[in-house]
């Protein structure tokens, strides 16, 4: 199954990294605004100056959610989605999970 990727275009604009995680984790564009636009938690992003997004997702028996770190840009004006997750379980409230360093690396390069 073929997704059709996202383009840049409007006031939304996404990253080369966001797109392959999108493909993935079988993400669509309007999964990933989805979460932008109504998230069930909001909490600082791991690369300072980003926020992340959360929904719920999954059953009880495995439960999961979906992921977004986004960035709002002001010039020019819009948001820069930088990356989509899916992760397996519930997250602590408020408590960042472990991240390895080389994916850290790989973000900040993303945001300059």
């Amino acid at each position: 199954m073929l997704l059709k990727l996202p383009a840049s275009e409007g006031k939304i604009f996404w990253t080369r990294h966001s797109k392959a995680k999108m493909r993935q984790y079988k993400f669509s564009e309007k999964r990933v605004l989805k979460i932008l636009r109504k998230p069930d938690r909001r909490e600082e992003g791991i690369v300072p100056g980003t926020i992340a997004a959360m929904q719920i997702t999954g059953t009880n028996k495995h439960p999961t959610e979906a992921w977004m770190m986004y960035i709002i840009m002001k010039k020019p004006k819009g948001i820069k989605i930088i990356s989509a997750w899916r992760y397996p379980g519930r997250t602590p409230v408020n408590k960042r999970p472990v991240i390895p360093e080389d994916t850290l690396e790989e973000l900040h390069k993303l945001i300059k």
